[in-house]
């Protein structure tokens, strides 16, 4: 059932530079994992941390001020984020899950990994319209990022925008999201 009484999300205030840089020292690097030649970005610290936790929220939210009524978090990662951000600004949450972890997916869109493929699903839980923030904790290759705004669209929502709180820039996902409104904190 697609709820209707959608509320509209609190504006917040960006952070100084000072503040960002701050929360951004949490964010870890763990050499060789998960794969050996890989510099893994570690962004739990940052979470452990609820002040630079809110920053690096903030840092990722206020670019997209008045233009979301929901936010979707990718999993799994950005379900801490997303459903941090939904409290914070009083919005509502729509998860986007893998394949085969929601009651009721109303949608599905498959994509291909470095590795291999994946499929993600959503719920219709938002009525066609709603205008959903995507949100991730990483954006490395841009294919989940780019399946999740396919798949918001294909169920009559709008991709009001993308943010990620860290950007792999070698990796070029950014070229995958082409045409988006998209945000990312921090770029290695």
């Amino acid at each position: 059932m697609a709820q209707t009484n959608l509320v509209t999300p609190q504006h917040v205030t960006a952070p100084t530079p000072a503040e960002l840089a701050d929360a951004l020292a949490h964010v870890g690097s763990i050499p060789n994992y998960p794969e050996p030649g890989v510099l893994f970005r570690d962004v739990l610290p940052l979470f452990a941390q609820p002040e630079a936790f809110d920053v690096a929220l903030r840092a990722l939210v206020a670019p997209f001020n008045g233009t979301y009524d929901v936010v979707a978090g990718v999993e799994a990662r950005g379900f801490l984020i997303a459903g941090a951000v939904a409290a914070r600004v009083g919005c509502g949450l729509v998860p986007i899950r893998k394949a085969g972890k929601l009651p009721a997916p109303a949608a599905s869109r498959s994509y291909d990994l470095e590795y291999g493929s994946a499929t993600i699903e959503m719920q219709r839980d938002v009525a066609p319209g709603t205008r959903v923030l995507i949100l991730d904790d990483v954006l490395a290759t841009g294919g989940t990022l780019a399946a999740s705004c396919e798949l918001v669209r294909d169920l009559g929502f709008v991709v009001a925008g993308v943010g990620a709180l860290i950007e792999l820039a070698d990796l070029a996902g950014r070229s995958r999201l082409k045409g988006e409104s998209l945000h990312t904190v921090k770029v290695f």
